[in-house]
């Protein structure tokens, strides 16, 4: 009957799983960053070949950052 002899239940009845440690958290974090970095690139550098090839429109940054002679305003 004492609280050492049923195991930890949640409101609903059903058994917590067990808890993660710091350590385990951190190295799960960690992998998730290092995806989700790889992921960000692979897109990046997709989206540079596919402006390169001119298969996609560029929007004003891409645009001021490959042709800035479109916004040089010293013909005006």
């Amino acid at each position: 009957m004492g609280a050492e002899e049923e195991p930890q239940q949640q409101g609903n009845g059903r058994p917590r799983p067990n808890p993660i440690t710091e350590a385990q958290f951190l190295s799960w974090k960690r992998q998730k960053e290092t995806d989700v970095s790889a992921r960000r690139a692979e897109v990046a550098r997709k989206r540079a070949e596919d402006i390169a090839a001119g298969t996609v429109q560029m929007n004003g940054r891409e645009l001021f950052l490959h042709e800035p002679w479109v916004f040089d305003n010293s013909r005006y």
